[in-house]
């Protein structure tokens, strides 16, 4: 080598066995969280029917996640929550325990209150309390448009292979590895992820890939496809809201531009892929039919809503108990409900389903819970609601700083953008969707990324060196 050459750059050293190691011990209390997203991708009849139901893999993996995070509290003789956490987390505990003893059979209700601490406290709490800082959060919201990609990419060969479930009598209806048993499965997955997407596309973290913008723009733009075959009004709307809270919250000139590429690449796809069919036109113009010429569907929906309004007029505090509206569903609905609803295709023979719910969840906890019940549970997502748009507003203005993972608090915009957009998604899908199904488990991730953005937890960190544990993101 000449003397005037550059000296090569030294040769990058291969991870010794103790970085390894430390690397896999920083990453391992992430996993169980990882695996209750991932797992949504088995296929439906993965579960193990119990007593109390069927366990999906992603349910087992949820369970995983909470004892995990007991135990680790344990060691460490930690009290991460604040009051005001613990306080928002606890109260639909409160509601559902009364409604479970003032039930007319506590013992048929006691797995719908295990179901309903399942979601809505236990995974939301664990999950909370596993992350600890914003790199944890990213990438629980990467393993979202992951699976998001996954069963969207399946929903589309489903469509275009006509080996869907059954719509209109045509296997066209996308609803990946979920199947016609539980049809909005893959709409929520695919609404949830194309939110998330588009969240960390307008506001991308600190030090990231300059490609990561342009990635998570076309994310969001590719899950619409997905989406839209999922014939899924309910998740259509609630995708529109989420998205049109997201573009707001992120600011005008951020958002126009990222609008317009998002659009521009919506175009393209969904025209590309003749999305613009008869059939979707046909649904898109049922959303406004609704009141004036309402479907079977929409139909048998009213007569649910009448028949859960006629359970809380009849148990107006405690309810008739967890998972006892379709024992009192008959008694309470109109006469021209149907029997059940028809079921079909993607590998699953012709089936009549029962109508067990009334597709509302907030009519549900009024129906089963009573007014205590659900002021508490709609409560609780109330708080988490303005406490997240509070710190986000925070964030936004500068005012949060010095975060576990090094960065000012306004790099932690995409966190925000994030969690507002999944909770308002989820509110929004809850008006015309139910607790149930393997998907289920979904929302109370989502409940779990929330509560740590607004909530401000103290994540317990593992000791690192021989140093005491460190509380991150408080």
């Amino acid at each position: 080598m000449s003397a005037g050459a550059p000296a090569s750059a030294p040769a990058r050293p291969w991870p010794t066995a103790a970085r390894l190691r430390a690397s896999a011990a920083y990453w391992a209390p992430l996993l169980p969280a990882q695996a209750t997203v991932l797992l949504l991708c088995a296929p439906a009849d993965a579960g193990t029917v119990t007593a109390w139901g069927t366990v999906a893999p992603a349910d087992a993996a949820s369970a995983v996640l909470v004892v995990c995070c007991g135990l680790r509290l344990l060691r460490h003789r930690a009290r991460p929550l604040s009051r005001t956490a613990a306080l928002v987390l606890g109260a639909p505990v409160v509601g559902a325990a009364l409604a479970t003893v003032a039930s007319g059979d506590p013992a048929a209700s006691l797995p719908g209150l295990v179901r309903h601490l399942q979601i809505f406290v236990l995974v939301p709490a664990a999950l909370l309390l596993t992350l600890r800082d914003a790199r944890d959060f990213r990438v629980m919201a990467g393993s979202l448009v992951l699976l998001a990609l996954v069963q969207g990419g399946l929903g589309v060969h489903q469509y275009l292979t006509a080996t869907g479930a059954s719509y209109m009598g045509h296997g066209i209806r996308a609803v990946g590895t979920f199947g016609p048993l539980d049809v909005m499965g893959m709409a929520t997955v695919v609404g949830c992820g194309l939110t998330a997407a588009l969240a960390l596309g307008l506001a991308p973290a600190p030090n990231a890939p300059g490609l990561l913008r342009q990635a998570a723009l076309g994310g969001a733009a590719a899950l619409v496809v997905p989406l839209a075959w999922s014939f899924s009004r309910g998740a259509w709307i609630a995708t529109a809201v989420a998205v049109g809270v997201v573009l707001s919250a992120a600011g005008a000139r951020v958002a126009a531009g990222a609008l317009t590429v998002l659009v521009a690449l919506a175009v393209v796809l969904v025209g590309g892929a003749g999305v613009g069919s008869a059939v979707l036109g046909e649904r898109l113009a049922s959303i406004t039919a609704v009141a004036d010429a309402p479907d079977r569907s929409v139909t048998d929906r009213y007569a649910l809503w009448a028949a859960a309004a006629g359970m809380w007029r009849d148990h107006p505090l405690t309810g008739v108990g967890p998972k006892q509206f379709p024992a009192h569903r008959d008694g309470h609905a109109p006469l021209g409900l149907s029997s059940g609803g028809d079921t079909a295709g993607a590998g699953v023979p012709f089936r009549r389903e029962p109508l067990l719910s009334p597709h509302n969840v907030y009519l549900l906890a009024l129906a089963e819970q009573g007014l205590i019940g659900a002021t508490a549970l709609v409560g609780s997502w109330a708080a988490l609601l303005v406490c997240g748009l509070r710190r986000l507003w925070r964030v936004r203005r500068g005012a949060v700083t010095g975060w576990c993972g090094g960065g000012e608090g306004r790099g932690r915009v995409d966190c925000g953008l994030v969690a507002v957009g999944l909770l308002v998604w989820q509110a929004v899908d809850f008006l015309s969707s139910d607790i149930g199904g393997p998907s289920t488990v979904l929302t109370a991730v989502l409940l779990g990324l929330v509560g740590w953005w607004a909530l401000e937890p103290g994540a317990v960190r593992e000791p690192e060196s021989g140093r005491a544990p460190a509380r991150c993101g408080a």
